[in-house]
């Protein structure tokens, strides 16, 4: 049995009155993902900025 199939055998045991709450935490991990994501995006673009910022990068997109 693979984890998400566990995971729904969990969620059909959980009382009805609980499940506001287990929704909140799914939105809570998916909204922690994409935090990271952007974190991770946002700490690479100042090491790439040096060569974004190069004529030779202009003129490669400049087509575009």
């Amino acid at each position: 049995m693979s984890k998400k199939e566990i995971l729904i055998s969990e969620i059909e045991q959980v009382p009805e009155s609980y499940l506001d709450e287990v929704l909140d935490f799914v939105h809570f991990l998916k909204t922690k993902i994409i935090r990271e994501k952007m974190d991770t995006a946002i700490a690479s673009e100042s090491s790439l900025r040096k060569d974004w910022l190069l004529p030779e990068e202009d003129e490669a997109w400049q087509g575009l």
